[in-house]
């Protein structure tokens, strides 16, 4: 079979809308490490994927999932140990008061727990994110939903601020006076009647193009929501398991302590896990109120493979691999834009970096096209990275945890010869 009759095989069952990477599709059929290989066998470096977090079908992870499977699967309103053993690993990642946890399979439907939550202990309907984000496709996250086009439009009870960048601003301001925007949220908010719930961020800023913000920006914005009664909602789908390097999980390196963190796609290496933490004092009364309970989060099978990714973490050292990379990296990109103008800031940081793309270095007007033109040849030359940002003229490379020095090597050189070429 064509990759073209199963592209018309897909457009007739789920839709012309439903997107796909590239102009030219990508077929997949396997995966291994930081490698995927297409239909017709040719290999691909992985440099966008989190969701396999400590690398495509790592043998230990597969394992475990496998082991459980023919053990046991059940409803999650049963005894076992493997939940157990899963949250108490867990929790112990976190600062001690974050101790508690509840599972579910998405990112999605973390972030909606994590909003019921703070509806209840807050007593307010209000919510405040950024204006390009994206936490989750379910209709209540619709109506939080800046970054991209839903039906649901933005809810009344919904406020939006601009996150910092201090590369974009002409005029940077002070982190408290970037926080001022919160505050004034929480006002307008108040003015019309809405209590404030929470204040819902991606800590890397991710779908906002990895900013670079001044340091104390978040926590001088979260003591404002805490101020106003409201909770601070960390969302570590992306920065969080040692991604970042420096840090298990991104809030902690802005110096801040969240009610809650929600987390997704990486938990379970592919597999459907999620999961919501939350400090002490909030899981137990909300349950009290609004019996949760999710038939698969957390059932044996998914909090095997929790536990095994966990493991693999710990054990090949990954969140050390992360900051060992990631700093070489940073330090080549920063090199590349020494030799492309069109390269306007290098972001991010550990196995999660970018580039900022402009077609004039003064004006900082971005190279969006350019941008589009770089990531379709970069997939012909064997190397998978995407784009993010406002201005969709941010480059997008997020490997898996297992990406390596040589591995680093093959996409800046790759990058370097496509960057001369668009240029």
């Amino acid at each position: 079979m064509t990759d073209n009759t199963l592209l018309a095989r897909r457009t007739r069952l789920l839709g012309k809308h439903f997107p796909l990477f590239y102009e030219k599709p990508l077929h997949l059929v396997k995966g291994e490490g930081v490698w995927v290989f297409d239909a017709d066998g040719r290999r691909y470096l992985d440099v966008y994927n989190n969701v396999p977090h400590v690398g495509h079908c790592h043998p230990h992870v597969v394992d475990a999932l496998c082991k459980q499977a023919h053990i046991l699967n059940i409803h999650t309103r049963y005894l076992h140990e493997n939940i157990v053993a899963f949250a108490e690993r867990l929790t112990a990642t976190f600062d001690d008061d974050l101790n508690m946890a509840l599972f579910c399979c998405t990112g999605t439907e973390a972030n909606e727990l994590a909003l019921r939550i703070s509806r209840f202990h807050s007593g307010g309907m209000g919510f405040i994110v950024s204006d390009h984000s994206y936490h989750g496709n379910s209709a209540t996250l619709a109506e939080l939903t800046t970054a991209f086009p839903t039906f649901e439009k933005k809810g009344p009870h919904i406020r939006s601020v601009r996150i910092p960048d201090l590369y974009r601003d002409p005029t940077p301001r002070s982190a408290e006076d970037y926080a001022s925007d919160v505050a004034a949220a929480i006002r307008d908010l108040e003015a019309n009647g809405i209590r404030l719930a929470a204040f819902l961020v991606d800590t890397i800023f991710s779908t906002e193009g990895l900013p670079r913000v001044p340091a104390g920006y978040l926590k001088a914005a979260v003591d404002h929501v805490h101020n106003a009664g409201g909770l601070f909602i960390a969302d570590e789908v992306q920065p969080g398991f040692g991604r970042m390097g420096d840090h298990m999980w991104g809030y902690q390196a802005h110096g801040v302590l969240p009610d809650l963190v929600t987390m997704g796609k990486p938990m379970g290496n592919g597999h459907p896990l999620a999961g919501v933490v939350a400090r002490d004092g909030l899981i137990d009364p909300f349950a009290a109120s609004s019996m949760y309970f999710n038939t698969f989060g957390g059932n044996p099978v998914s909090s095997a493979v929790g536990l095994a990714v966990l493991e693999v973490i710990e054990r090949e050292e990954l969140q050390k691999n992360a900051k060992t990379v990631g700093t070489y990296i940073q330090a080549e990109l920063h090199k590349l834009a020494e030799r492309h103008d069109i390269i306007g800031d290098v972001r991010g940081g550990g196995l999660f970096f970018g580039i900022e793309l402009v077609s004039d270095r003064k004006t900082k007007e971005p190279a969006t096209a350019e941008t589009s033109r770089i990531i379709n040849l970069m997939r012909e030359n064997g190397i998978l990275i995407s784009k993010i940002g406002r201005d969709e003229n941010v480059l997008k490379m997020r490997p898996p945890m297992v990406f390596t020095k040589d591995n680093a090597d093959q996409l800046l050189s790759t990058l370097d010869t496509v960057l001369k070429q668009v240029s």
